[in-house]
């Protein structure tokens, strides 16, 4: 008995679990994620999905191992990976200094743009037009990074994308920043708001690891490589964004 618990606590200290016992000992491949941001991942019923997802799943596959989601706050992912308790970050997580101190990041698997989203009345119209304005982002993103920066601003975070846009809706904010894609859904979704023609920014999406797991970072590096090389990334990508 004290041998079962001794082997139950160190799969829960290290995060890799068996599936089962005795029968090929298949590892699980633990992703955090924040199931909020179409359409890179999202709820459809009760399954979580999306281009990450799917990108995840051929990780997995290419390391031999069982796809778990763990669903979570934005800004609890990269803690998530740094503690351990889950093996990869996916979740349009893009590269930035302050995260390199903290966890590992895979070569970049997308460009993405951060844009603004008003209301269709809106003066804003460029991103010199946000000082001194108050502005939607979601906790621990790109864009809650950024508007740091912007002169006179008042910042309002959320733990949603979706709940900065029912801000913006409900004018409690004059603008939220968020990345082009789910922009894109939440403004097809809802009526009365528009998307800025000028981006706020450009950046790259990448997946985050433990610092020094320099043995699944190489995995993850050639399953990225083999989606781009058979043409599959840009089919999964496909599936999800139509061309416009």
């Amino acid at each position: 008995m004290k041998k079962v618990v001794s082997v139950l606590l160190t799969v829960l200290m290290t995060g890799t679990l068996l599936v089962c016992t005795g029968c090929g000992a298949k590892k699980q491949l633990v992703m955090a994620t924040n199931a909020e941001f179409p359409p890179y991942e999202y709820h459809e019923g009760e399954n979580i999905v999306g281009i990450d997802v799917e990108i995840a799943q051929a990780i997995a596959d290419e390391v031999g191992a069982e796809l778990v989601i763990e669903d979570m706050a934005f800004d609890s992912i990269l803690t998530a990976v740094q503690s351990g308790k889950a093996d990869m970050g996916i979740a349009g997580l893009t590269i930035t200094e302050d995260r390199l101190q903290n966890v590992d990041f895979s070569n970049s698997y997308a460009i993405a743009t951060q844009v603004i989203i008003v209301n269709q009345d809106s003066a804003i119209d460029d991103p010199d037009d946000l000082g001194g304005k108050t502005i939607g982002v979601q906790l621990g993103t790109t864009g809650d990074i950024y508007a740091e920066d912007i002169e006179d601003a008042t910042i309002e975070r959320y733990n949603k994308g979706f709940e900065a846009v029912q801000a913006l809706l409900q004018n409690k904010v004059d603008a939220v920043i968020i990345d082009n894609e789910p922009a894109k859904v939440f403004v097809e979704q809802n009526e009365g708001i528009r998307i800025v023609d000028k981006e706020f920014t450009v950046e790259e999406y990448a997946i985050a690891v433990k610092k020094g797991n320099s043995d699944l970072l190489e995995k993850v590096n050639k399953a990225i490589e083999k989606l781009q090389e058979s043409g599959k990334l840009q089919e999964i990508v496909d599936k999800y964004i139509k061309a416009e």
